[in-house]
């Protein structure tokens, strides 16, 4: 069934007509003027299939020189569905589509228009070769452009969804391997124990066999993705986590256990990935597609992790306006720059490194070197989103350096473990505890990034609740909750708070903290001291509210008035703290109400 939305006589296509006729009025009949309208008209047809109209869109072709398109057709995972070329009535057609041609555009679903014609070509023949002077013709011809499917996308569609259906399987039969090995295999016992102890040490002491066995299973099911979409074949000696891990695989696969034999199940999926990357000719592309790969994995793999970190992404609009932000405030507070020496800057829940690698682009070429190498710090307490970041920071300042140099920044840890009375020794490898001790000693000008924010289980049966960390509650007690006036403080516990209260602490020589986090502590009774100390502590407060709280609007949705397609409401902070730490000018709690869509 087509989920095509336009009819003839719907609105759009009326528009459309009428644009065309006012541009014929006055003579704007170049492609220059006309191509705006169709553009509009495409943007409207996108919606239903969770597409973006992406104009001058730069690619690869079939030949070797980069290409540009008027459009392109591009999903959430930056996979190209279609492309667009906008003629003028003059032009012709034929000639103009030999000439792409010739220099490399696919025919596999690309529309050639112009105001009063288009030649729609799919799998390399002409689907539709028309006039689109009636808005019968022109509903047609968009409909077979939005309704193609290429073989990539059929390949991709169904990969992901027996990906979905064999991952817990594949997991279960992965960890059944483990347990009989730590039974019989007494190399493989001690190398475990070994790791086992590290992951403790490193990332938290309360961490069971279970979840240790779950980070070996994502490690073997995820680590040929990594390789393959950033064609890097040395990620496993290169990463020094990777590395540690693989020494524990290592004793189980080379005597009893295949990885390639049991990960054949999931040859199609990879292969699915790796063609769909072959598309993604930039960086950034790649970047973006592999994010996602990993948010759809992740959500599939382990539920309940997956709820209790927060495994969204930040979309990219909002890294962009937070680190424009950041840059533009150190300006204007301090005189100072991201690209400065001495300012250093820490990601404390890192993810897929979306913040950093933002960052090193807005950071002065000149500058980058030093401050890659000493001032650009992050962390991240979960396996996949640190191989992930790891291998995004390093291709980043790859690609704008020219030269590979490993990330020495990011700390496979616990942030909230990294407290001045938190946890004092750290292993996994001798380099991830020199990278701690490091960062502990660094001098945090700006802490930016997107914490976890949930209120724990839904349930008291789930057993997932979030775990208590002795020194940052009795922070948050002695301060936040010691200043409230409410009855129910229980919402203190959301672990965002804490990322407040930590960050609050670590920049107390100075500095700013730029948050995308839940906006329930910018007007909920519950933060009241909350507020009454971001008022106290910092210089000045810039507070947007982006909305988007489904639970207190319910004729509102997550998918459609939320960023991150989520329930709670969000909200983007900076905060400022001078030197001196004197509040100056900020008598009271403000809050700018911003609509998503100013920013996205």
């Amino acid at each position: 069934m087509s989920t095509f939305p336009l009819k003839p006589t719907h609105a759009p296509i009326k528009a459309y007509f009428a644009a065309l006729a006012i541009f014929q009025k006055h003579g704007h009949t170049t492609e220059g003027n006309t191509r705006s309208a169709f553009a509009d008209l495409i943007k409207r047809c996108c919606n239903p299939y969770g597409w973006h109209l992406v104009e001058e869109y730069q690619f690869k072709g079939t030949g070797k020189q980069p290409l540009r398109a008027d459009g392109a057709l591009v999903d959430d995972l930056t996979l190209v569905h279609g492309l667009w070329e906008a003629k003028d009535s003059d032009d012709d057609l034929k000639k103009e589509i030999k000439a792409k041609a010739a220099k490399g555009y696919p025919l596999t679903n690309i529309l050639f228009q112009s105001p009063t014609h288009a030649v729609l070509y799919q799998g390399n023949r002409i689907a539709f070769d028309d006039a689109i002077t009636t808005p019968e013709k022109l509903v047609e011809l968009l409909e077979t452009f939005f309704e193609h499917k290429q073989s990539h996308e059929v390949d991709w569609e169904e990969a992901v969804t027996k990906f979905a259906e064999k991952i817990p399987d594949l997991a279960r039969g992965v960890t059944e391997i483990l347990a009989k090995e730590y039974e019989k295999n007494a190399t493989f016992r001690e190398n475990f124990l070994a790791f086992a102890t590290l992951c403790r040490q490193s990332i938290n002491p309360d961490l069971t066999d279970d979840a240790i066995r779950k980070m070996l299973v994502q490690h073997l099911l995820t680590e040929r993705i990594f390789r393959k979409v950033f064609n890097n074949q040395e990620f496993l000696q290169r990463n020094v986590i990777a590395a540690e891990i693989e020494k524990v695989i290592r004793s189980i696969t080379a005597r009893h256990f295949s990885r390639d034999e049991f990960l054949k199940p999931l040859d199609r999926f990879y292969t699915a990935i790796e063609k769909a990357a072959e598309s993604q000719t930039g960086y950034t592309e790649k970047q973006h597609f592999l994010n996602a790969v990993y948010e759809k994995f992740f959500q599939r793999f382990d539920t309940k992790q997956a709820d209790t970190h927060g495994i969204v992404y930040t979309p990219q609009p909002i890294v962009d306006f937070m680190v424009r932000s950041v840059e533009e405030i150190l300006q204007q507070e301090f005189g100072k720059s991201l690209s400065d020496q001495g300012v250093h800057i820490l990601d404390p829940f890192t993810g897929t490194g979306n913040f950093i690698t933002r960052i090193m682009r807005e950071i002065k070429r000149s500058a980058l070197p030093h401050k890659y190498a000493k001032e650009l710090h992050c962390n991240e307490i979960m396996l996949l989103p640190y191989y992930i970041a790891s291998m995004n920071i390093e291709h980043a300042y790859m690609e704008r350096a020219g030269e590979y140099s490993a990330f020495e920044g990011i700390c496979l840890v616990d942030t909230f473990e990294l407290s001045e009375f938190g946890q004092q020794s750290f292993a996994f490898s001798d380099k991830n505890t020199e990278r701690v001790k490091i960062q502990k000693k660094a001098p945090i000008f700006v802490v930016i990034g997107n914490p976890p924010y949930n209120m724990g289980q839904v349930s008291e049966n789930d057993q997932n609740k979030n775990r208590r960390y002795k020194h940052w509650d009795n922070r948050i007690k002695d301060t936040y909750t010691h200043a409230s006036q409410a009855t129910l403080r229980n919402k203190l516990s959301d672990p965002y708070v804490k990322a407040f209260r930590w960050a609050s602490d670590r920049i107390r020589k100075g500095g700013m903290i730029a948050y995308v986090s839940n906006n329930s502590y910018i007007d909920q009774v519950a933060f009241d001291g909350m507020r009454h100390h971001l008022v106290r502590d910092f210089s000045k407060l810039y507070v947007l509210d982006l909305g988007g709280n489904v639970r207190k609007n319910p004729k509102i949705s997550g998918t459609t008035h939320n960023v991150f397609g989520i329930q709670v409401g969000v909200t983007i902070s900076f905060l400022v703290k001078q030197p001196d730490n004197e509040a100056r000018g900020c008598y009271g709690f403000h809050v700018r109400a911003l609509h998503m869509r100013a920013i996205m």
